[in-house]
């Protein structure tokens, strides 16, 4: 079991920056690739960026290429996304995810615990 707990969200203007973190319980946080969902009003969730186990490899959508840096540290059981540039299409609750036994998913059903999210509101 992982319980997932995100923080960091807030109320910024476009071109601000916002770093999340997620923290994680449990001893095997360091086996489990980490992602990064999104789900903005009226819309369905969007995967944002992944991260596998080592932290070796990521990868991210499309709309934060460039902008948004996923990182984590096995040390402290934490997975962070580093939002810069930030537009007003980047607003959603922001949740982060733990998935067992893909290295790097982007889609939501090969995740097995999720956080309660963290609201993000970029203004313009």
């Amino acid at each position: 079991q992982v319980q997932l707990v995100e923080s960091g969200g807030g109320l910024v203007q476009a071109g601000d920056s916002l770093r999340l973190s997620c923290a994680a319980s449990g001893r095997t946080f360091s086996s489990y690739a980490m992602g990064w969902f999104r789900q903005a009003p009226g819309k369905a969730r969007e995967f944002v960026a992944v991260i596998n186990w080592s932290g070796s490899s990521s990868d991210y959508a499309d709309s934060v290429k460039g902008r948004f840096t996923i990182s984590r540290d096995n040390g402290k059981n934490t997975v962070y996304l580093q939002m810069n540039s930030l537009i007003p299409e980047d607003t959603a609750v922001y949740y982060c995810a733990a998935s067992r036994y893909y290295a790097r998913p982007t889609s939501e059903a090969k995740y097995d615990y999720w956080g309660q999210g963290t609201q993000v509101t970029v203004s313009s």
